[in-house]
């Protein structure tokens, strides 16, 4: 299993946010970051949280961190349940994890897993530089 994940919001080591503290402290204990990367897609501010939408063009980014998951089989579940994936009873949950292919800062290209938006952007401000402040 994949032990690569990009995240690009509370997750992120140098995220601020009271929001996610007690989960970001945790995947610090199960990971490693390997350092800043960014992946084809937009950003838009949710309120608290940023979410990410996958977009085919090569123009649009967002920047983040990728991290080594130490088990994924034991960081995945806790990290899809704090995302809300399987919460909603109508099968539409939030977020949607999937792999995608992320670039490092390096310019080193892979694959890692990745939490994509499901819902509606529709009045969601966008964040056009594609990274996160909060």
């Amino acid at each position: 299993m994949n032990q690569l994940l990009f995240v690009y919001g509370t997750l992120m080591s140098t995220a601020s946010s009271t929001l996610g503290r007690d989960m970001r402290m945790r995947l610090r204990r199960e990971a490693r970051v390997v350092g800043p990367a960014s992946i084809h897609g937009q950003l838009f501010d949710r309120g608290r949280y940023p979410v990410l939408v996958v977009t085919d063009t090569t123009v649009d980014r967002v920047h983040g961190e990728l991290i080594e998951i130490s088990d994924p089989t034991v960081t995945l579940p806790w990290l899809d349940a704090y995302e809300g994936i399987g919460r909603d009873p109508t099968g539409t949950d939030e977020y949607e994890r999937t792999e995608r292919a992320v670039e490092q800062a390096a310019g080193k290209a892979g694959l890692a897993w990745v939490y994509v938006y499901q819902k509606r952007i529709t009045g969601l401000p966008r964040i056009a530089s594609g990274r996160w402040k909060g």
